[in-house]
């Protein structure tokens, strides 16, 4: 009987090993043309999972692949049972993003969208095709340059509070501002989007107060868990008895909490409820909510309500990170600290106070924050598409199945694009001539998809740094390792938290 038995199963197992032989050997001819491109020493059966995931569990994703972008040049692969092609040229990045996107050869990859959706529920930033067209254009006139200077009252409002937090704070004791960025700009984005008064101590009747240390911790786990699916955890993990499940748990019900009565109340405002309408304050009927509920009737709560978190997430660490790294480089930079200066007197004298007309007289700022954003992308090495068909990128043919990855770090370190990459010179994005032409401003992306927030994370940077400027002087207390130990959630920050010795200005 066994020999009766034998003769199949081994028939069998040689289909099956000639099966997979064959689409091994399919597989490699399939990219044999990334062969040819440089790339990290990995393991031989799990190519570079394990290096990324180790990277992800220290939040130092983006450093490693900038640190393969400095060992293995400006195009490189690395294999996690897939190619990933990392770009870290400006140019490079911009064109091929750009073109790709507009011809369709590059998508969003189904990991990092179905990483995105299962956070709480589908969003904008998860989808593509029609679902994510009707959702962008929804959101797209609120946070335009003309609907974003509308705010600019509550946005000053946000920044007076931190000036007041400085001026209280003692000369001779550390003060860390990342923590008062990161309150300015989540204040900010929940006015804006959902009508929460700026002011603590002013009631919203809409729903419970914002609190910041929790909706931000809440906000972070949210966010790490998304950079750990997406490279490689499987969303079923978060029904396993965790200490990280616990956590992801916990922070959907804050959010639950917290936002889901002024979703209903937009929603009933939507149809037209006369109760809602007496509940509502000013504020909160002019909020993104009210407006987007009212304009786009496939919104639901169970819609709605994560989009309203999506917001949340991206209008608050990438502008609070951002400011934190520009007010380390000022310090450290005495003469690009005394010319803002004297801009921004200037515009104060003119002017009497900043008002949207002596925002535009701030461009030498404006550069400084460039060239911060320039040095420290804080979104680096959090994107990545995917090659829908063959494509050529660079001279190199890139085929259909390859995800593309780009560093911002490396991009911003470019030396074709940036002469002089590590000299903080805000002077390269002033306007130039045909002789001199701006370089590249890629950290809000490019095409379709460029980030639907720039508007405002320039809005809020221009006045924080504006109104330090002009009343304050200060030094980092740890010097320029305030600027060089950095780690990642989703997006790069400071591990001391940029801790400052802040006077009142002198004179």
């Amino acid at each position: 009987m066994g020999q009766v038995w034998g003769m199949p199963v081994v028939v069998g197992l040689g289909l099956v090993a000639a099966v997979a032989g064959w689409r091994r050997w399919t597989w490699q001819q399939r990219f044999k043309t990334l062969r040819s491109l440089p790339s990290p020493p990995g393991h031989w059966l799990l190519g570079h999972i394990p290096p990324l995931l180790a990277a992800v569990k220290n939040r130092q994703l983006f450093q490693i692949l900038f640190d393969w972008s400095q060992a293995y040049g400006p195009r490189y692969v690395y294999w996690v049972g897939y190619p990933v092609v990392v770009l870290s040229q400006a140019k490079l990045i911009d064109n091929t993003i750009v073109q790709g996107t507009r011809d369709g050869s590059l998508t969003r990859t189904g990991q990092s969208q179905r990483a995105w959706n299962d956070l709480m529920g589908p969003i904008m930033i998860g989808q593509d095709g029609a679902e994510w067209q009707w959702r962008r254009k929804a959101w797209t006139p609120e946070f335009s340059s003309s609907g974003v200077n509308h705010y600019l009252t509550l946005v000053d409002q946000s920044c007076t509070q931190v000036i007041a937090q400085l001026h209280a704070a003692p000369t001779d004791q550390p003060l860390p501002v990342d923590p008062l960025f990161v309150e300015l700009t989540l204040r900010v984005i929940a006015a804006l989007v959902l009508g929460i008064p700026i002011d603590p101590a002013q009631p919203s009747p809409e729903g419970p107060p914002l609190e910041i240390e929790p909706t931000y911790n809440a906000m972070s786990v949210l966010t790490y868990r998304f950079l750990r699916v997406a490279v490689g955890e499987k969303p079923w993990q978060k029904y396993l008895p965790t200490p990280s499940a616990r956590a992801y748990w916990a922070a959907r019900r804050h959010f639950e909490t917290c936002l889901q009565s002024r979703v209903d109340l937009a929603l009933r405002l939507r149809d037209g409820d006369l109760a809602a309408q007496a509940q509502a304050s000013p504020l909160f009927q002019q909020s993104m909510v009210v407006k987007i509920a009212a304009k786009e009737p496939r919104y639901s709560r169970a819609t709605l309500l994560p989009e309203i978190v999506e917001m949340l997430i991206a209008g608050t660490d990438t502008t609070a990170h951002t400011l934190s790294f520009a007010v380390g480089e000022l310090a450290l930079n005495p003469q690009v600290f005394e010319t803002a200066r004297a801009e921004v007197d200037r515009a104060f004298e003119h002017h009497g106070t900043l008002t949207l007309a002596s925002l535009k007289e701030l461009s030498y700022l404006q550069g400084v924050i460039k060239e911060t954003l320039r040095l420290y992308s804080v979104a680096s090495g959090t994107t990545s598409l995917q090659v829908t068909r063959d494509m050529v990128v660079d001279d190199l043919a890139v085929p259909a199945g390859t995800r593309l990855f780009w560093s911002m770090l490396g991009a911003g370190r470019d030396p074709d694009a940036y002469p002089q990459p590590h000299r903080f010179w805000p002077d390269r994005w002033l306007s130039g001539d045909r002789h001199s032409p701006t370089p590249p401003m890629i950290d809000f992306g490019s095409g379709p998809h460029r980030c639907l927030g720039e508007h405002l994370a320039m809005l809020e940077a221009t006045l924080m740094l504006a109104q330090m400027l002009r009343h304050f002087d200060w030094e980092l207390v740890n010097g320029r390792s305030s600027l060089e130990n950095l780690k990642q959630n989703l997006l790069i920050y400071p591990v001391d938290r940029m801790p400052i010795y802040v006077k009142p200005r002198q004179g």
